[in-house]
């Protein structure tokens, strides 16, 4: 028996033309379309993921922006904080600017007695306890000149006395405590130890 295709009739050639065709594109199909359309869908996996990336890099632009004006804020309330609060350093000069506030205002000092510093988080407290004698409108010049100087000074447990003998210009006797706060460097962090 001979097996040829020209011995078919015509629709049985266009079947076994159809199948063969149908063979070759679903050989076609499994060899080469499906591994590219696997590898496209990977593809596809892959950008969406590079795109959710970017997305999530955009945004800690904008965090980031946000926290650098953050700190630029902060810096910017730390060096008005230095400018009122002195650093260790510059107590002394601002203790000789008290006693140039009682001159100025003629007061005499009887008494000027520093004492110990207060520690708190971020600043330490300087209590001095002063006595000076003077008249209350020297008194009031001197308060009021402390009041204006361009660093926090309180002045606190103010207590006047007539004096006795009163003379010219020497009327009052009068005690405070005038609390002056510095401003105290953080810790540096220490570095970590290299693995």
């Amino acid at each position: 028996m001979e097996l040829g295709l020209n011995k078919l009739p015509w629709s049985g050639q266009i079947g076994a033309f159809l199948l063969v065709a149908i063979a070759l594109f679903a050989v076609f199909r499994i060899y080469y379309i499906g591994p590219r359309l696997e590898e496209q869908a990977q593809k596809q996996v892959e950008l969406e993921q590079k795109l959710a990336e970017v997305e999530q890099a955009q945004q800690d632009a904008i965090e980031l922006a946000e926290f650098q004006a953050e700190v630029d804020d902060l810096n910017n309330r730390l060096e008005a904080l230095s400018a009122v609060l002195p650093e260790q350093e510059e107590v002394a000069g601002l203790l000789r600017r008290l006693v140039t506030f009682a001159q100025q205002s003629n007061l005499t000092i009887q008494a000027f007695r520093p004492q110990a510093a207060v520690m708190r988080e971020m600043h330490a407290e300087w209590p001095i306890q002063l006595e000076l004698e003077g008249t209350y409108h020297n008194l009031g010049m001197f308060f009021d000149r402390v009041s204006k100087f361009s660093r926090i000074i309180n002045v606190s447990d103010v207590v006047i006395r007539v004096r006795e003998p009163a003379e010219l210009n020497l009327t009052i006797t009068a005690e405070c405590t005038a609390t002056t706060f510095v401003l105290l460097e953080p810790p540096e962090a220490e570095p970590a130890p290299a693995t």
